[in-house]
């Protein structure tokens, strides 16, 4: 009988670097391949109005804008990390949080292992501050109540239950879906301007 080999456990990216899933590499980790991903992944599984989907890409995009809404002098790299902070999607896909919970655990430590080399790439801490966690995670629920209400069908008052009432100071301006080259040229753009 023939021995066994494990299971492959890399994926091969457009860079031709080859990341593997289960130790990831800062070395392995191009922004161009993030960026790629994160715009053809699609936010709320798909299910928002538009002629294209709202992807990852400009969900990243929305809550780094949030993030400087709520505190207005923020470090760049809190900044950066923002932009990143659902990163690991360009390889795993987003999945809805009613999903990410029956998963459990096991899912949450693989996204943090994969987030942490993302950071370490581009010279972000690998376990940020708590307050930089809070603050990116109040600037995510913001975004799901925003995203909700315009483009997922949800409405006023499920969203607040779900995402509670976004502070009167951030005004975020209409959403629209972008094509994927348009979502992923933003999102290069701007990490450039805050990785620069």
């Amino acid at each position: 009988m023939a021995p066994v080999s494990p299971p492959r456990a890399w994926q091969r990216m457009l860079s031709g670097r080859r990341l593997d899933l289960l130790n990831p590499s800062p070395l392995d980790i191009e922004i161009a391949d993030i960026a790629h991903g994160l715009a053809r992944v699609a936010r709320w599984n798909g299910q928002t109005l538009g002629p294209h989907a709202f992807s990852v890409a400009q969900h990243c995009l929305l809550v780094e804008q949030i993030v400087g809404l709520l505190r207005p002098r923020l470090a760049r790299s809190w900044r950066l990390a923002a932009l990143l902070h659902d990163a690991p999607e360009y390889v795993i896909g987003d999945l809805i949080s009613p999903f990410k919970a029956a998963v459990g655990l096991d899912y949450k430590d693989f996204e943090n292992r994969l987030l942490a080399a993302i950071h370490i790439r581009f010279g972000v801490a690998p376990q940020l501050p708590n307050e930089a966690l809070s603050l990116v995670k109040r600037a995510d629920t913001v975004a799901a109540f925003c995203e909700a209400t315009q483009l997922a069908g949800f409405e006023l008052e499920e969203a607040r239950h779900y995402f509670g009432i976004p502070p009167r100071s951030v005004r975020v301006p209409r959403l629209v879906p972008l094509a994927t080259a348009e979502a992923e040229g933003e999102f290069l753009s701007r990490f450039q301007r805050l990785a620069g």
